[in-house]
């Protein structure tokens, strides 16, 4: 088998965080990159990833938590590519998937996910407590809201103009969902 592309994926959960610790001083033919929450089915790069490698590429990507959504999406997706020939890197676990159909792979593969996924339920735990004493002690407020008063009566005279929501959400710098939302209230 020759040596194809070596190819990363970088994924972020939201849009102000930082990618430059992801997979920084490896060399990479090209990098896919999503700012989108791991729980999100819709990961368009990765997708996009998914269908452009070959057989003998390599995906490298920084840990097995950036990749998938939990265990089962992780065994897919290792699984698909490395039975199309595709080796898959993981950095930070430090350990390459290359297809050998043998027990002890399956067993690290669902191991190192399980752990991860775990940590993630954590992670999600501790959060929701910390916003739970916060929210006791007066100090948590929420996330501040996308839109003021005054834009959300900006966007439902532009609706009742009968302008569409696709470009009125553009116009304000929001998806169509916050739109929607905003609607709601």
């Amino acid at each position: 088998m020759t040596r194809g592309q070596r190819v990363g994926y970088i994924r972020v959960s939201s849009i102000d965080q930082n990618t430059a610790r992801q997979l920084d001083g490896v060399e990479l033919d090209r990098v896919f990159e999503d700012k989108a929450s791991g729980k999100s089915a819709k990961r368009p790069q990765l997708q996009e990833l998914l269908a452009y490698v070959r057989e003998g590429d390599t995906v490298v990507v920084h840990s097995m938590d950036r990749l998938a959504r939990n265990v089962d999406d992780l065994r897919r997706i290792v699984t698909d590519l490395s039975g199309r020939g595709i080796r898959v890197e993981f950095q930070r676990e430090g350990v390459i998937f290359t297809g050998e159909d043998n027990p002890m792979n399956t067993l690290l593969l669902t191991m190192l996910g399980a752990v991860a996924e775990f940590l993630r339920a954590q992670n999600l735990e501790n959060q929701r407590e910390g916003i739970a004493k916060a929210k006791q002690a007066g100090k948590y407020k929420g996330r501040k809201r996308a839109l003021t008063p005054e834009q959300i009566e900006e966007v439902r005279q532009r609706v009742a103009a009968g302008e569409r929501k696709t470009v009125i959400a553009r116009d304000l710098g929001i998806n169509r969902d916050t739109l929607y939302q905003s609607l709601k209230t």
